[in-house]
C-alpha cells in the first residue's frame, strides 16, 4: 500500500500528493496540462514550506517529500499504484471522459478513491471495470491540518474497499468517517449551504465577508468562516458543486448566489487567483479583510 497515483494537480491534488509523500508513499502525480506540470516543482515546494511556517504546521523535510513525487502526463504511468485518487475539476462530463480513458489502464488489485465535492460515487464507479473497488474519499483542505476524512460507500463498493480506504486514511494520520452515497454526502451538502447563504448576505449588504467569517470563528469556534473556506476551495469549484446539488435534488435551496457567478466570471476565484472575497496579492499574507 505504499504507492499512490493522483489524478489532477489542482488545489486538492497538490495537497494530497505532499501529504501522501510525507507519510512515505511513493506518489505519481498526473495532470494533462503541460503548463501545470512545469509549475509543479515550485508550487509543491512552496506548499511544504508554507506548512513549515505555520505554528501548528507539520515540519516536513522539503527535499524528502519532493523526492517521493513523480510528475507525469500519462495515465499509463499510474498502473503500478495500489491506490488511485482522482481530484480533477468538479464537472461530471470531465470526470466521465477521464474514467473512460482510465478504464483502459485499470490494473487488477487497484483501488480508486474519488475525491469529489458533490457528484455521487455510484454514478462514476459504474464507468470502471470493477465498481466494487471504487470508493469516495473526501479530503478536506488544508489536507495536512484537517483530521477528518469522509469515506463514502457507493452502492457497489464492497466492504474490503471501505476497509482499505479507512486503513489508508489512518495511515495518513486521518480519522475516517464512513457515510452513504448521496450528492454532497454530509460535509458538502451542509457546507455549501453555509457558503452560498454567506455570499447572499454579502450581496444583500447585510454584512461584509470579514464580519460573517468572524461570527463563525469567534462565535462558533470554527477554524475558518464560510467565505474564507470558499476562497480556499475556489469559488469556481463552489459554483460547480452547487450546480450539481441543484441538478441532483431539484431543490431551490441549492440555487447559486448570483454574486458567486459574477465573481467567477471576473476571474475572482479565491486564493488560487489572488482575489476572491479577500485579497491574496503579494504582500498581503493570508488575505486582506
Amino acid at each position: 500500500m505504499k504507492s499512490v497515483g493522483i489524478l489532477g494537480a489542482g488545489v486538492m491534488g497538490k495537497e494530497i500528493a505532499i501529504t501522501c509523500a510525507a507519510f512515505n508513499f511513493d506518489v505519481v502525480l498526473c495532470d494533462s496540462s503541460a503548463e501545470v506540470r512545469d509549475e509543479l516543482p515550485r508550487r509543491l515546494r512552496s506548499l511544504i514550506r508554507g506548512y513549515r511556517l505555520m505554528p501548528d504546521g507539520p515540519q516536513w523535510n522539503v527535499a524528502e517529500v519532493l523526492g517521493r513525487i513523480t510528475v507525469t502526463g500519462h495515465l499509463q504511468d499510474l498502473a503500478g499504484a495500489t491506490w488511485l485518487i482522482e481530484n480533477i475539476t468538479e464537472k461530471r462530463e470531465a470526470k466521465e471522459l477521464l474514467y473512460q480513458s482510465l478504464a483502459q489502464y485499470w490494473a487488477p488489485g487497484q483501488y480508486l478513491a474519488i475525491n469529489t465535492s458533490c457528484i455521487p460515487i455510484t454514478r462514476l464507479a459504474g464507468l470502471m471495470p470493477q465498481p466494487e473497488r471504487v470508493v469516495g474519499m473526501h479530503f478536506m483542505n488544508p489536507v495536512a491540518l484537517v483530521q477528518g476524512l469522509e469515506v463514502i460507500r457507493g452502492r457497489c463498493t464492497d466492504e474490503d474497499t471501505v476497509s482499505a480506504a479507512c486503513n489508508l486514511a489512518t495511515t495518513l494520520g486521518k480519522v475516517p468517517i464512513v457515510v452513504s452515497d448521496q450528492p454532497g454526502f454530509v460535509s458538502n451538502r451542509l457546507s455549501h449551504l453555509f457558503m452560498n447563504e454567506a455570499a447572499f448576505l454579502v450581496q444583500e449588504g447585510v454584512a461584509d465577508a470579514a464580519s460573517i467569517d468572524a461570527i463563525f470563528r469567534l462565535g462558533y469556534g470554527h477554524r475558518m468562516g464560510p467565505l474564507e473556506t470558499a476562497d480556499l476551495i475556489g469559488l469556481d469549484t463552489v459554483v460547480d458543486s452547487l450546480a450539481v446539488l441543484y441538478d441532483e435534488f431539484q431543490d431551490s435551496k441549492f440555487r447559486c448566489c448570483p454574486l458567486l457567478k459574477t465573481m467567477v466570471a471576473a476571474g475572482e476565484l479565491g486564493r488560487k487567483s489572488g482575489r476572491g472575497f479577500y485579497d491574496y496579492s503579494e504582500g498581503r499574507g493570508d488575505g486582506a479583510r
